[in-house]
């Protein structure tokens, strides 16, 4: 998934107040018992605060995310590249729109959370602000970016609460084929000529590690996961979701003749998984706190896209307004 802070608790138990004591034994009952959380339920305010927090997020991510590929659909190299390209960043746009739709289900506003983008306020996913200087990125992000937002996002098909986790069933069968999509590109890179197979090579020296990160802080250092596994929002460790990247990602590297930037890579015969270097979190957290390559133009262009947007949003209100007042009084009776 496009979201690396996602859980607002640490390891504690959330304590309930005594009159709720009751409600969330029963509540975590349900959710023990993997039964759906739905918008109507009650639920726990931590619950519903940690939803918020990881659903928008996940559709800032969507969102923002449409901007490093967008900017190649008039560059792509062939009509076929544009069209794929053009149908895969409207995919996104969508995701963005259905997670948004989720998080409405628990009582806040898409406008709200908006603004909260826009302000700062709100997080999106540290990969995407890093550049696309050229067309194997496009490949790579499908690729590696995807790939480890699949990694992620299957399971949260089970996730405790409904809407997020109906929403994410689509998502999900979208996001495999632009997994796809990217492989392929690196393929062809990959088969083409020398320069095509180094500009793959550049790409995914550029994109491995980042998207390492996007699985979020090792589990020593992740103190907010233990309550979201606890409510199955999350269902797997940030470890146990990167390794398993890991270990689907370089065979893939390998079919397709590619190094992966990692001298520390190697095959462990005891665990039957791949061991890798140290991953440096201090690129990271620079990134988190705005300090990455393309931070700033990221904001800026989504906020000249929401000003542009203004007289669109403006109309449809003026047009939902007009159709209620013309549905509450029909033609031939009196106003």
């Amino acid at each position: 998934m496009y979201t690396q802070g996602l859980d607002s608790h640490g390891q504690r138990p959330v304590e309930a107040r005594p009159d709720e004591t009751h409600l969330l034994e029963r509540f975590q009952a349900r959710v023990d018992q993997d039964e759906r959380i739905e918008a109507k339920d009650w639920m726990p305010d931590a619950y519903r605060k940690t939803l918020v927090r990881q659903i928008s997020q996940h559709a800032h991510s969507e969102i923002v995310g449409m901007l490093p590929e967008g900017n190649w659909i008039t560059r792509a190299p062939s009509l076929r590249r544009k069209a794929v390209l053009i149908a895969k960043v409207q995919d996104e746009g969508g995701h963005g729109a259905y997670l948004y739709s989720a998080a409405e289900t628990l009582g806040v506003s898409r406008e709200e959370l908006t603004e909260q983008l826009l302000s700062g306020a709100a997080k999106y996913s540290s990969i995407f602000n890093y550049p696309t200087p050229t067309w194997a990125d496009v490949g790579a992000i499908g690729w590696l970016v995807d790939g480890a937002a699949i990694m992620n996002q299957i399971p949260l098909c089970r996730c405790s609460y409904g809407p997020y986790a109906r929403a994410m069933v689509r998502i999900c069968k979208e996001e495999s084929f632009h997994q796809r999509q990217g492989f392929e590109i690196m393929l062809s890179l990959s088969r083409g000529t020398p320069a095509q197979k180094e500009m793959a090579q550049a790409s995914l020296n550029r994109w491995w590690w980042p998207s390492l990160m996007m699985f979020g802080p090792g589990d020593a250092e992740s103190v907010h996961s233990a309550q979201s596994m606890r409510w199955k929002i999350k269902r797997f460790s940030n470890d146990e979701l990167r390794q398993r990247f890991i270990d689907a990602t370089v065979p893939q590297a390998q079919f397709l003749g590619l190094s992966v930037p990692d001298p520390a890579l190697k095959w462990n015969e005891a665990t039957g998984h791949y061991d890798t270097g140290p991953i440096d979190w201090t690129e990271f957290f620079e990134v988190l706190k705005g300090n990455g390559p393309c931070n700033r133009e990221r904001m800026a262009a989504r906020r000249a896209a929401h000003e542009a947007g203004t007289w669109v949003r403006e109309a449809a209100v003026a047009h939902a307004a007009r159709h209620a007042t013309a549905s509450a009084h029909p033609a031939g009776e009196a106003a």
